[in-house]
């Protein structure tokens, strides 16, 4: 795998299936990043488990916090590294001794650990490295677009929310490989702004 750039239907594969994620470094801080990642898909549909050792017993946004992985008494489908990179491969070790195993780990932006994420392929799990789960759900449901984000998603429709109590988006809409634009190389090339 390509841990540069990755097929959008790689990672919509992996939003699409995952249900369940634990976060690795959460904080409990609602001016964190980690905070608004993990309020963001707990509102889109997913369960989320924050695994923070400094908060283990209390409660976050209504989720039992735990000190590490092994403590959680659920299976996972998916473990959010929301650590520095130099803590990834004990995370990822602890990922693989979960029975069940989770299917993706999933590195923040920022953290990148190519020996981590061996050890994760190798193990059969997919990775993810250096992406934000909310930036990545928004880009590909088009939601972020909303705001005048150029999501380089196909369509003038606003995505149609999910029935059945699941609050996510569609992440089916055909995206285009690059971001530029017929006109926009035009513009560029003629020295117009």
């Amino acid at each position: 795998m390509d841990h540069d750039t990755y097929p959008d239907s790689y990672i919509r594969g992996i939003l699409n299936t995952v249900k369940t994620i634990a976060m690795v470094g959460v904080s409990p801080k609602d001016n964190r990043p980690s905070y608004f990642v993990f309020k963001y898909l707990l509102e889109h549909g997913y369960r989320m488990i924050p695994v923070n050792p400094g908060q283990a017993g209390k409660e976050l946004l209504g989720q039992n916090v735990y000190a590490r992985l092994a403590d959680i008494p659920e299976p996972v489908d998916m473990v959010d590294i929301f650590r520095a990179s130099q803590h990834a491969v004990p995370i990822v070790q602890e990922g693989l001794a979960m029975n069940p195993r989770p299917g993706v780990i999933w590195m923040q932006l920022t953290v990148r650990n190519d020996e981590a994420a061996k050890l994760a392929e190798d193990a059969g799990l997919k990775v993810v490295m250096n992406r934000c789960p909310k930036i990545e759900y928004g880009r590909l449901s088009s939601e972020i677009a909303w705001m005048g984000v150029n999501t380089r998603t196909i369509s003038a429709k606003k995505s149609k929310i999910a029935t059945g109590g699941i609050q996510r988006l569609s992440l089916n809409r055909p995206t285009l490989a690059g971001g530029a634009t017929a006109a926009a190389m035009r513009a560029q090339n003629s020295g117009k702004p």
